[in-house]
């Protein structure tokens, strides 16, 4: 049970703590007028609630006294796919796809753009969510890079060493693959890169930045969690225990399992 009483707690320290959401998705979930306490919208988030208000997510209610069984799912997102619960645009959300088969309420783990595919992990543990989306937890995450032509070894090394783009330097990365294929008369040059950032559309940007614009773009692995064929584009699954643990033990979580 996870219970607050009548001491007055901050709105997204309830939601984190029921494992609605983490603490950031939270407030940009109050920042957007999507949550209400008491039938109004707040947008505010210094907001304060106490167990007897009434707290309401995009239309529906959600208990302040009992958390449910935490879940956890990696999806193989495809292209065309928002990363989010809902669009104003209609357009298909990862939800749309898992929610025929999960009745919890569950959130993304952070961003995957609309174009790019690979590991996106879904979950209603809150404080899982916040460590493994939070800058300063630094946890690694792994992308095929698909450019035209042959990337040549300088730009590379600007990628190891961190590019500067329009919102700051990005860190140093590891480039744990290149290779270059042929296809149709053109070379395509196939690059892995890991990083532990996560700033918009970085990996984008990045070989933008060094002149080579991305073809195609998959994320293969977040954190301890690898992608691998048998998942294909769409399909999800569960995570294992000790997949969840080895997650919760790279953050420094403490764990069941």
């Amino acid at each position: 049970m996870n219970k607050f009483g009548n001491e007055p707690e901050r709105l997204q320290k309830v939601m984190a703590r029921l494992g609605i959401a983490s603490r950031r998705h939270a407030e940009d979930l109050i920042s957007r007028g999507l949550v209400k306490v008491n039938g109004q919208i707040v947008k505010e988030r210094g907001v304060k609630v106490i167990s007897t208000d009434l707290i309401e997510i995009e239309g529906s209610q959600i208990s302040t006294t009992q958390k449910e069984q935490n879940i956890y799912i990696l999806l193989n997102k495809p292209e065309g796919v928002i990363t989010s619960v809902t669009d104003p645009r209609k357009r298909k959300t990862v939800i749309d796809i898992i929610n025929k088969d999960v009745k919890e309420r569950i959130y993304p783990v952070g961003r995957l753009d609309y174009d790019t595919t690979g590991v996106i992990l879904l979950t209603n543990d809150g404080d899982l969510t916040y460590r493994l989306t939070h800058p300063s937890y630094e946890v690694e995450k792994t992308y095929r890079v698909w450019i035209k032509g042959r990337i040549i070894a300088e730009a590379l090394g600007m990628l190891r060493k961190g590019v500067l783009l329009e919102d700051g330097l990005t860190s140093s990365s590891k480039i744990d693959r290149v290779e270059f294929l042929k296809k149709k008369g053109n070379v395509l040059t196939v690059v892995e890169i890991t990083i532990h950032e996560g700033k918009n559309r970085q990996v984008r940007r990045m070989f933008e930045k060094v002149g080579y614009p991305v073809v195609r773009l998959q994320r293969i692995a977040f954190g301890t969690i690898k992608l691998d064929d048998r998942l294909k584009p769409g399909q999800f699954r569960f995570l294992s225990g000790s997949e969840v643990a080895s997650l919760k033990r790279a953050v420094g979580l403490d764990t069941d399992y």
